[in-house]
């Protein structure tokens, strides 16, 4: 039996990066004799085991060959004659198929550092393009390392496209493009999960409805981009710097999804675009099953950023109503994730990266106003029923009127 660490590790490792979580291959061995040593066997389509007392995964050496399409259309062989080359060799990237032996001797033989020291992300062999998740975990490594300057490869761009065009994407399972988004959303930059597929055409096939931003037109005078896409893109950029939530973020990305539904002849102009957005993350949300928390600050954020970014125009009975139905007084965690979305949409845009946005501020005042009305010496004037709540209504506005004049 031999064992040696692979994957992120060994990878992370060269990086001098911090290493979240260690993977091992184990080669010339097999289930019976890893249990007999105590290991606990946790893989249903593969034999993985866990280590009796740190708990790390280790796999069984193994080949695979593709027999059905989608990520679960593989029958994998676990003879103990598997070399380590020949497992490595099924893995995705050349950075991603080095290992390190017990004494930290190094083997690598798809010259894997080389690639880490050109900062290339390149794809092994054509066998990448057996398993459609392996456009998004290229996404997602492009989230997190193009801050470091990595690129993808021509030759992987290339058959990266091929996939798409022969439909691999269709074989993908909602559920597990949905957790390569949020794991992205997470990154340091989220916007080049999204570049990267669109630049292989799957985000139209994933979600045509961000990829068709690229092409609609804004009014120049407001959105010097002048793109729909390229603004989205900014936005969820400088969502990125204000939070690290992904809940926050993935407002900001949904923010503006109602543009793609204006009629062309009225470009550049986008009225109701606020609305229109609503029911498109409501279409995203349940086809790839992302959780409530995301789906209702998205909407919220879509219907009423543009009142946001007016605070200083609202009256307060405006500026009151629009706290009730962000539910601020009950949620106001949530009400801080609105804000911060509507601040990044309102710098996502050239020339105002770095601008002030009082607007947060002004609305932050309101709510603590409005939270500070005194309701039980309204109760002890014994008000009930529609009278009370009048009476609350009425004495908020003043409350709000009073902090914001």
């Amino acid at each position: 039996m031999e064992i040696y660490l692979v994957g992120g590790a060994v990878r992370d490792k060269l990086l001098h990066l911090p290493v979240k979580e260690q993977d091992w291959v184990v080669v010339g061995s097999t289930p019976e004799e890893l249990i007999a040593g105590g290991f606990l066997q946790v893989g249903k389509d593969f034999p993985v085991f866990l280590h009796p007392e740190t708990k790390e995964e280790y796999a069984l050496a193994r080949t695979e060959r593709k027999i059905a399409p989608g990520y679960y259309g593989f029958q994998c062989n676990f003879d103990p004659s598997v070399t380590l080359e020949e497992d490595l060799s099924r893995r995705d990237f050349t950075i991603n198929a080095i290992a390190e032996d017990l004494d930290g001797k190094i083997i690598d033989p798809f010259h894997g550092q080389q690639d880490l020291a050109a900062k290339i992300f390149r794809h092994i062999s054509p066998a990448f393009s057996e398993d459609p998740v392996r456009i998004l975990r290229l996404a997602r490594f492009a989230a997190r390392f193009a801050p470091m300057g990595f690129t993808i490869a021509l030759e992987t761009i290339a058959l990266l496209r091929e996939m798409v065009a022969r439909g691999e994407v269709d074989a993908l399972v909602p559920e597990r493009v949905w957790q390569e988004m949020e794991r992205s959303l997470k990154e340091t930059d989220p916007t080049q999960f999204f570049m990267v597929l669109r630049t292989c055409d799957a985000l139209k096939q994933l979600w045509p409805a961000l990829d068709k931003l690229w092409g609609v037109p804004e009014k120049i005078e407001y959105h010097p981009e002048a793109n729909v896409g390229i603004h989205v893109m900014m936005v969820l950029k400088k969502a990125t710097e204000l939070s690290s939530d992904p809940i926050t973020r993935f407002a900001a990305l949904c923010h503006d999804l109602g543009k793609g539904e204006t009629p062309s002849n009225e470009w550049p102009s986008h009225k109701e675009h606020e609305e229109r957005g609503v029911p498109l993350i409501e279409e995203f949300c349940q086809k790839y099953r992302v959780p409530n928390a995301y789906r209702d600050l998205a909407k919220m954020v879509s219907r009423y950023h543009i009142n946001c970014h007016r605070a200083f125009e609202l009256k307060a009975s405006t500026i009151l109503k629009m706290l009730e139905r962000l539910d601020a007084f009950r949620k106001p965690e949530r009400f801080e994730q609105f804000l911060i979305a509507c601040q990044a949409d309102f710098n996502g845009r050239i020339g105002s990266e770095e601008k002030a946005y009082p607007q947060a501020e002004r609305l932050r005042a309101a709510l603590h106003a409005a939270k500070n009305v005194d309701i039980k010496s309204l109760v002890d004037q014994n008000l009930m029923g529609e009278i009370l709540k009048e009476k609350i209504h009425e004495e908020r506005v003043r409350a709000i009127k009073e902090q914001l004049s």
